[in-house]
């Protein structure tokens, strides 16, 4: 169900204009200030030549320094801000009023949208949680400029403190600007999806290896448990695809073109990933038919099974019910050997016909 886009609020009509006003805006607008930037800030570093300059820079010093800078570039993190944070964010870096909307409400599908000389890209992290058997999404959405990149995330999924100390060993990888940190990005939340498809494919291998045991179990519940998941998954990673082909094929957007062919092995590795997904969905389909079908065969057999005990049963049933009738005239009833030959020869009636269900495949 396709999500009601809300009104767009007064604050982000008012950054409407052109590109060059909101450009000069970035250096010259008041600093974001407030507790809710402070609370949802990771990370606001300036690098410059492959190397950080320096720890934590204050967010109304970062674009200055990095314009400052001959090669430099400001990165920003922020983690479940609050609409008012976004919007200043917004504001100080000239981001547009649509992409800042969409920052906002979040809850976006995976996306690439270009506003001039800015990238704005939406993708779901995800991360899989093998005790609950639990598919966490979560979302990501990155600010591409040419000077900085901003980074805001929904979510627990995908954390990227780790990611950041890694790139800041690699200065080689730095130094080529926030290009390749987006590339980065994107790689590593790619590589996540890896992750989760080994995880799934372990619980579907568990799944077909209950179906198909000769322990008696009923994995339904657990089958449309996990296909849920993985349905949730899909809708995170297939959407993802055509935005990263437009970063690879379009070479009108704004993307190094060293990076393309990184980003084009990222690209290979998504499309697995979503084939993937759409074989452990095709194959918990097939799962789910095997075990109703199943099921159904163990029913049967149940029921032959009792039929056949039933058959067994009714025979001596049928031969001592006719002796309590209490008849006179009876052959054997004056016969010593008569209770003793009854006896016998409905045993050997019964185990006759047990031993003929049985050849039939009934016991």
């Amino acid at each position: 169900m396709s999500e009601r886009r809300p009104p767009r609020s007064r604050a982000v009509l008012s950054f409407l204009g052109d590109s060059r006003s909101r450009a000069a805006a970035a250096t010259t607008a008041a600093p974001p200030s407030g507790r809710d930037v402070d609370r949802a800030l990771t990370d606001c570093a300036v690098y410059e030549g492959g190397e950080r300059q320096g720890g934590q820079v204050p967010l109304e010093e970062a674009l200055q320094r990095a314009r400052g800078c001959s090669d430099g570039f400001v990165w920003i993190g922020l983690h479940d801000p609050e609409p008012q944070a976004v919007e200043l964010v917004g504001q100080f870096f000239g981001l547009h009023p649509l992409a800042v909307e969409d920052a906002i409400h979040a809850h976006q599908r995976p996306k690439l949208e270009r506003h001039e000389d800015l990238l704005f890209l939406v993708l779901k992290t995800a991360r899989y949680v093998d005790a609950e058997e639990l598919v966490d999404i979560g979302e990501l959405l990155l600010f591409l400029g040419d000077r900085f990149l901003v980074t805001i995330r929904h979510g627990e999924a995908r954390p990227l403190a780790e990611l950041r100390r890694r790139l800041e060993d690699d200065h080689d990888r730095l130094a080529r600007g926030p290009g390749a940190v987006f590339h980065a990005i994107i790689d590593a939340v790619v590589d996540d999806y890896a992750d989760v498809l080994d995880g799934l494919t372990n619980d579907v291998d568990e799944i077909e290896a209950a179906v198909f045991s000769d322990v008696r179990s009923n994995p339904t519940e657990r089958i449309y448990r996990l296909k849920r998941e993985v349905l949730q998954f899909k809708r995170a990673v297939t959407p993802f695809v055509h935005p990263l082909t437009r970063l690879v094929e379009d070479e009108e957007l704004p993307v190094p073109d060293r990076a393309r062919p990184y980003l084009r092995d990222v690209l290979d590795h998504l499309v697995r990933d979503a084939e993937g997904v759409t074989s452990i969905d095709e194959l918990l389909n097939g799962v789910l038919d095997a075990n109703l079908a199943q099921m159904s065969v163990r029913q049967n057999d149940d029921m032959r099974k009792i039929s056949a005990w039933v058959a067994i049963a009714a025979l001596p049933t049928m031969v001592f019910g006719l002796y309590g009738m209490n008849f006179e005239h009876m052959p054997e009833l004056k016969w010593d050997l008569g209770y003793p030959a009854v006896l016998v020869l409905t045993a050997l009636a019964c185990l006759l016909l047990h031993r003929r269900l049985r050849r039939a495949g009934w016991l």
